[in-house]
């Protein structure tokens, strides 16, 4: 695990892991980052380079190949309805104790959402979201290979729609896929949730810190702010999980500038480019006043929380909706942000989230 830079390295009170940092302090928005990976993070060039082509299978974490073949289409558009139905049909429903908030954040909230949404799966197709599980390369195996044999019994109903879809699948390779396919969207959708949520609670706690001790803001209930929409966004802005996109080969991008070479691989960062002076006004600062009105954030110049055209995330109608919902029962639970310092890890991860522990009441 790759050491946390010093602590007198700071943005909103948060340390960030030495690389993140190194990105953090570039100027460019055109740079080599080593000697195959150029990073970008001018806005111009970002729309141009997810217009020169389409995005490949590989480069997408969710429909990427499974069990040795491509998604189809109407697999991976099923994929998504089925997710949308459940996290609609979950959000209308009570949600778990909210003591499952406890704990370290974002690992708590992730393994919460997944009880609140999809805890009605038969086993053992509710192992395949299991933290436990998934952390583990064998145990995944095993798991797979059950649920290709067995994906449970009828459930009157009860389990998910993504359940149903492996239920359904015709032959084993199309049940293989399902199985994934499950396996990957509901971590994509949980994990993403979760780091929003808790990268909007730190920014809002450190919001309001200046007015308070340091002793007695660690040990102070949060409280939901007035526009918790707008926090989020501000958030995504900030603090946005999905702070890099890559595109493998420059071929489709030479002719775009001058540094990329056919040979290179080329990484987008929307967290360098929602931070810079030119396209916002104090970039550095947690304001989500800033979108107080605005009716469609993402057509925001310069704002990229969930990819361009032709690239969005698949789940993005649903991320915003469930981390309020989150964070709502969150705030109306007493929830507490409970740590020794006043600033907090930001790890190199493949989401950007911030780590701290947290209490909830029952």
């Amino acid at each position: 695990m790759e050491e946390m830079a010093p602590a007198a390295v700071r943005d909103h009170s948060l340390v960030y892991a030495p690389r993140i940092q190194d990105l953090l302090a570039r100027e460019e928005k055109v740079f080599r980052i080593d000697p195959t990976t150029v990073g970008v993070s001018d806005c111009r060039l970002l729309a141009e380079i997810v217009a020169a082509r389409p995005v490949l299978s590989t480069e997408r974490s969710v429909y990427k190949p499974a069990a040795g073949a491509d998604i189809p289409h109407d697999s991976a558009t099923r994929t998504i309805r089925a997710l949308g139905q459940d996290v609609m049909a979950g959000i209308r429903t009570p949600p778990p104790p909210a003591r499952g908030l406890s704990g370290a954040w974002p690992y708590a909230p992730t393994s919460y959402l997944r009880r609140w949404l999809f805890s009605a799966d038969p086993l053992p197709v509710s192992l395949l979201s299991k933290r436990g599980i998934t952390r583990s390369d064998t145990l995944s195996r095993i798991v797979d290979r059950a649920v290709t044999v067995w994906p449970g019994s009828e459930a009157e109903g009860r389990s998910t729609a993504l359940a149903e879809l492996i239920r359904g699948a015709s032959d084993p390779l199309e049940r293989r896929q399902a199985i994934a396919m499950y396996r990957r969207a509901t971590a994509t959708l949980c994990d993403g949730v979760a780091a929003l949520a808790g990268n909007a609670l730190w920014l809002l706690r450190q919001q309001r810190a200046p007015e308070q001790a340091p002793e007695r803001a660690s040990e102070r209930a949060e409280e939901r702010p007035a526009d918790l929409t707008a926090a989020l966004w501000e958030t995504l802005r900030l603090l946005p999980p999905a702070w890099m996109l890559w595109r493998s080969g420059g071929e489709a991008y030479t002719e775009l500038h001058p540094e990329i070479r056919p040979e290179d691989e080329v990484a987008l960062f929307p967290l360098l480019m929602h931070r810079h002076p030119d396209y916002w006004s104090d970039p550095l600062e947690f304001r989500p006043e800033r979108w107080a009105g605005v009716a469609d954030p993402e057509r925001t110049p310069a704002f990229m929380p969930f990819g361009f055209d032709g690239a969005r995330c698949w789940a993005k109608h649903l991320v915003v909706p469930l981390a309020e919902r989150l964070l709502t029962v969150a705030f109306d639970h007493g929830l507490v942000i409970r740590t020794p310092r006043q600033d907090a890890p930001v790890p190199l991860r493949s989401l950007l989230s911030v780590r701290f522990e947290a209490a909830a009441g029952a």
